[in-house]
């Protein structure tokens, strides 16, 4: 399946392990969330990087105490449109999590953006649509509403953008 990262096709160089499957020594792997608890001493002792395939309908906070570990985490969408891989996202990024955030399963172009602002960073995109759809969907907006996570490089906030010279305002507290 073509990965997306940072706007191009890409290498994908993790290979997914199932519950079942016997975990090489070496290699950068993922496995399921129900594996890397129960497997988690014999996973962190091996050479290469450790990810997982974490459910949506898991808890956040589930995760934490594996996150310094982990090199990536795979949240998938079951259909287009279950959000709750976008509450993940926020809140892996919110507790400090720097490493790679993958979306997978029934990702559309049309909503890479809001999965950008919201912490991914990687895109499992299938054979669907076009590469160049994905790409243009990847550079549309220039401008986002959500604060914290827009990646400066690229974006700035929309109130920002509008109010150049101007600070907040005691009415408008969260506005600067």
């Amino acid at each position: 399946m073509p990965l997306l990262k940072h706007n191009d096709v890409v290498t994908d160089h993790w290979t997914l392990i199932g519950a079942d499957d016997v975990i090489p020594a070496n290699g950068n792997i993922a496995v399921p969330f129900a594996r890397l608890r129960e497997d988690w001493d014999a996973l962190q002792s091996r050479h290469g990087k450790l990810g997982t395939v974490f459910n949506n309908v898991d808890r956040a906070e589930a995760l934490g105490a594996f996150l310094p570990r982990l090199s990536l985490i795979v949240l998938p969408f079951p259909t287009f449109n279950d959000g709750r891989s976008y509450s993940l996202a926020r809140q892996f990024r919110e507790f400090g999590y720097r490493g790679e955030l993958r979306a997978t399963g029934n990702v559309l172009p049309d909503q890479i953006q809001f999965m950008l602002n919201v912490g991914f960073d990687s895109f499992d995109i299938g054979e669907r649509f076009p590469v160049e759809t994905w790409k243009k969907a990847g550079r549309q907006m220039t401008l986002a509403y959500q604060r914290g996570l827009a990646r400066p490089s690229r974006e700035a906030e929309v109130w920002s953008e509008r109010h150049t010279d101007a600070e907040p305002w005691a009415e408008q507290p969260y506005a600067g």
